[in-house]
């Protein structure tokens, strides 16, 4: 077994640190025992300790633990991640437990027992293993990140009142819902409200809860510690610990199973995780913002989804507008994704006759910005000339021509719509679910999830 890591063990009783140089040595690769912590400082100044082994208590005849909350307090001063395990005897467990709300891993009760006191000391290593992990990961995707595109506010009305309001929000630490039709922007404004807050320096984590598989839900989401399930080869980190800092964004809230939101509503409330297979609650600092096609309020009265959970996700509540109630926007629009795909293909970017412009203003969109924007790619990718021919209108025609769900049923209820596009793009895609799925602008788990939801195809 190869040892690594360094210990730090402080305890004023000689012959337990020497008890304990003689047990961790086998397992860590070094070792440190001080009986005064008064050396904490320099030891931590000279050396790079990844677990501290404190008691509580280094004064004769006082047991108040007041000196071990102090130093714990000045080693999480020095190094936040270093992981401290706390020495405690039995009638100071209230204390330690106390403790571990202000920062520590654990706690160990004397006398201790070998093997639970290597077990503490092994997860807090690997906690601090994986958190400097998450560390070197964010580093790493911060240099690799694409740079997003500015978002598009337009000058409709709407969108300038929406621009309004999430400027106002997005200095705060607010939880932010986004409701809105597929393909109206969400995660892009999401990302907007990322880069205008004080995190933009940190991740933003987008997390699809309607691809995520019932079953690793809690692993996806919180982690897990080796061991804990059959493919649990290593300790892991949750999105959660991965957006620490920085933003974490829900999207498909709305599709979250009733059973597991009770799960996710614990966390927030909590402000910390703990991983599966563990026992050590994590402390998370994160911003959180979620999205949503569906109607909450509909959904809480068929006891589908939690009220007191949507009163968390709910702080400040943003709709973005579908591209119907902004067409002053479209051809803007348009004109920024000719662009855009005519650099990306290397082609010279087409001008839109006022034809075409008339043609994209007055369609319907029922894939809103989403379906404009891969209409455009298209338009560029197959155009020679100057301007796109007639043939690149044919999506836009039949979107909206008899058979569409958001022309022929103004009153429809939006879940309504959506089977009905759903139901439209299946028959013109001749059920190949992989082209919906495309079509429609939606992973292919997000689509087998809303055919089981609206009972397509039994």
């Amino acid at each position: 077994m190869t040892k690594t890591g360094t210990v730090l063990v402080v305890d004023d009783n000689r012959s337990i640190l020497a008890a304990l140089q003689l047990l961790l040595n086998k397992y860590f690769g070094k070792v440190i025992t001080i009986s005064n912590p008064n050396r904490i400082h320099a030891t931590l100044r000279e050396n790079r300790i990844d677990v501290v082994l404190l008691d509580m208590n280094f004064s004769a005849s006082i047991n108040t633990g007041n000196e071990g909350f102090y130093w714990l307090g000045e080693i999480k001063k020095h190094d936040p991640n270093i992981q401290v395990v706390l020495f405690t005897a039995y009638g100071e467990i209230d204390l330690a437990v106390r403790a571990i709300k202000d920062g520590a891993t654990d706690f160990v009760v004397k006398p201790w027992e070998n093997d639970k006191l290597i077990a503490s000391l092994q997860a807090a290593y690997n906690l601090r293993c994986s958190q400097q992990e998450i560390k070197r990961l964010k580093e790493v995707k911060r240099e690799l990140a694409p740079q997003e595109p500015d978002f598009f506010w337009g000058t409709s009305p709407a969108m300038q009142e929406l621009r309004s309001l999430a400027e106002k929000v997005a200095g705060t630490d607010a939880n932010i819902l986004l409701t809105g039709e597929n393909g109206t922007g969400k995660e892009m404004l999401a990302r907007e409200i990322h880069r205008l807050s004080s995190r933009n320096n940190e991740l933003l984590v987008t997390v699809d809860m309607g691809a995520i598989v019932e079953t690793l839900f809690e692993s996806e989401l919180f982690g897990h510690v080796k061991g804990a399930f059959t493919d649990a080869k290593t300790d892991r980190a949750g999105k959660f610990e991965v957006a620490d800092g920085g933003t974490l964004f829900l999207d498909e809230i709305g599709n979250l199973p009733l059973h597991l939101q009770s799960k996710l509503l614990t966390v927030l409330q909590s402000r910390s995780v703990v991983r599966v297979g563990s026992h050590t609650p994590i402390p998370v600092d994160i911003r959180l913002i979620t999205a949503t096609n569906r109607n909450l309020d509909e959904a809480i009265i068929r006891n589908e989804f939690r009220q007191d959970l949507l009163y968390r996700l709910n702080t400040i509540h943003l709709e973005i507008p579908p591209l119907r109630r902004r067409r002053e926007d479209i051809v803007p629009l348009a004109e920024r994704f000719i662009a855009r795909y005519a650099a990306k293909y290397g082609k010279a970017p087409f001008a839109l006759t006022p034809a075409v412009a008339k043609e994209l203003y007055s369609a319907p969109w029922p894939g809103n910005i989403r379906e404009l924007q891969h209409t455009m790619e298209k338009a560029v990718i197959i155009s020679d000339g100057k301007y796109p021919d007639e043939r690149y209108l044919q999506p836009l025609r039949a979107a909206g021509s008899g058979g569409n769900a958001l022309h022929n049923a103004p009153n429809s209820t939006l879940e309504e719509m959506e089977q009905s596009m759903i139901r439209q793009a299946i028959e013109t895609d001749n059920g190949n679910l992989s082209a919906v799925a495309t079509r429609l602008g939606i992973t292919r788990q997000t689509l087998y999830n809303k055919i089981k939801k609206y009972g397509i195809g039994d």
